[in-house]
């Protein structure tokens, strides 16, 4: 004899797929409006590197009286970039170092919008990152 059994209410596949598919529809709605948001987030990685940077330049400027033109020297290891199966959206280089002064810059390895444009930061001796070109 068999055992009574209970039916339990659930969605069948139509109503699963029309929920997603309006969940897809809204999704593509807000992301356009979210663009700005996100570049913004991931722009915030190259503010605190060049920052780190500058500090480290600041330090060895008091010890040797001079600028240093390679990051090696100012044991700062920049980050793995997504390209290389890493976690950091910059890669990052010194332009320009003298006695007096530097330049090193941050710049994106992906577009984060996608208009073909890659978003550049450089910071100088004075400490402030600056956009230089905004994707």
């Amino acid at each position: 004899m068999l055992a009574f059994q209970k039916r339990i209410p659930a969605l069948n596949l139509q109503e699963t797929l029309i929920a997603l598919a309006i969940i897809g529809i809204l999704l593509l709605l807000a992301l356009p409006n979210l663009m700005p948001l996100i570049s913004k987030a991931k722009s915030i990685e190259a503010q605190t590197q060049l920052k780190a940077i500058y500090n480290a330049q600041t330090s060895y400027s008091y010890m040797y009286s001079r600028y240093s033109p390679e990051l090696a020297e100012l044991d700062f290891e920049p980050p793995r970039t997504v390209k290389e199966n890493g976690t950091a959206n910059y890669r990052y280089e010194i332009l320009s170092a003298d006695n007096v002064s530097f330049k090193a810059r941050a710049e994106a390895v992906t577009d984060f919008d996608g208009d073909g444009i890659l978003n550049v930061w450089e910071i100088d001796e004075n400490g402030n990152p600056r956009q230089i070109v905004k994707d």
